[in-house]
C-alpha cells in the first residue's frame, strides 16, 4: 500500500516498526511496508525505541532482584539490553575508540572503524563503559530497589535522543554504502526533531524538577562534547559515532544520578 493510501496514524505506527526493526533485534510483522523514506523518518522514534529497550531491561532487573542480589540483577538487565539491540551501540563505541585511537588521518580512522575486528582501544572502552554502568546502577540500588529500574528506562530513551539529535547539527562524513545509518543521515525534518524532543521531555518529567534539569544539562554537555570531538576527528559524524554518543550519554546519566541520589532522588 502506498503512503498516501493509509491513515497518518497507521503510517506513523509503521514508521515506528521500521525504527524498532532497525535499532533492535525485536521482530516486527513481515508485511510492514519499508522504504528508504520511512527508514529516514524512523530517526524520530529513536528515543521511543530506547524506552522499549529500557523497559525490558528494567523489568528483567526487577524480576531478578526479587530472587538475586541487586548487582546480579543489574548484570542480567545489562545483558538483556545487549541481546535486544545486538550490541548495536556498543559496537559503535568500540569502533570509534579504535578508529580515533589508531588512525592518524580521516581516511585511516574511517578504515579502522569499518574493520570488523576489535582492537585494544575498543576493547578497553567497552570494558570501562559496561563496567561503569554496572557499578553506577548497583550504587543506585543501595538507595532504592526502584532507582535502577527508573534509570534504565529513562536513560535508554534520553541517550538515544541525545545521539539522534546530532544528525541535525553535523554533517555525515562517509558517503558509501557500508554505513549502518546512511538513510538516517539525510533530509531530516523539524517534525523529526520535535518528536525526539517531546520524547525527552516526557522522560525528564519522571524525575523531580531539580534532577530533571541536571540531567538535561548533563546530556546537553555530553552532546556538545561528542559533536565537537567527532567534528575535530572526522569533520562530522558516522553511524558508529551515533552509537558512541548514545553509550557515553547513557553512562554519564547514570553517573549523574549516582551523584544526586543522596540528596535529590
Amino acid at each position: 500500500m502506498a503512503d498516501g493510501e493509509c491513515s497518518p496514524l497507521k503510517k506513523q505506527w509503521q514508521i515506528f516498526l521500521v525504527a524498532l526493526a532497525f535499532f533492535t533485534r525485536i521482530p516486527i510483522p513481515a508485511n510492514t511496508p519499508y522504504s528508504s523514506e520511512r527508514l529516514n523518518q524512523a530517526n524520530r522514534y529513536f528515543g521511543l525505541v530506547g524506552c522499549i529497550v529500557g523497559a525490558c531491561s528494567a523489568l528483567v532487573y526487577l524480576l531478578a532482584a526479587s530472587l538475586l542480589t541487586p548487582p546480579l540483577a543489574i548484570g542480567l538487565a545489562i545483558a538483556t539490553s545487549l541481546l535486544l539491540t545486538g550490541a548495536f551501540h556498543e559496537d559503535g563505541l568500540a569502533d570509534v575508540f579504535d578508529g580515533f585511537g589508531g588512525g592518524w588521518t580521516v581516511e585511516q580512522k574511517l578504515s579502522i572503524m569499518k574493520d570488523s575486528r576489535l582492537g585494544t582501544y575498543g576493547a578497553a572502552a567497552l570494558v570501562v563503559c559496561i563496567g561503569t554502568k554496572w557499578l553506577a546502577l548497583s550504587t543506585l540500588a543501595e538507595h532504592s530497589v526502584w532507582l535502577p529500574a527508573l534509570a534504565l528506562f529513562s536513560l535508554h530513551g534520553l541517550s538515544r535522543v541525545c545521539a539522534a539529535s546530532l544528525i541535525f547539527s553535523y554533517p555525515y562524513v562517509r558517503a558509501d554504502q557500508t554505513s549502518k545509518v546512511k538513510p538516517l543521515a539525510n533530509q531530516q525534518t523539524q517534525l523529526d526533531l520535535w518528536v525526539l524532543m517531546l520524547t525527552a521531555l516526557v522522560l525528564l518529567a519522571l524525575f523531580p524538577l531539580a534532577t530533571a534539569c541536571s540531567l538535561a544539562l548533563c546530556l546537553i554537555f555530553v552532546r556538545y562534547a561528542c559533536g565537537k570531538w567527532f567534528k575535530r576527528q572526522l569533520g562530522g559524524y558516522t553511524g558508529d559515532c551515533l552509537g558512541a554518543a548514545q553509550q557515553l550519554s547513557e553512562v554519564s546519566g547514570y553517573l549523574l544520578l549516582v551523584a544526586l541520589s543522596a540528596s535529590s532522588l
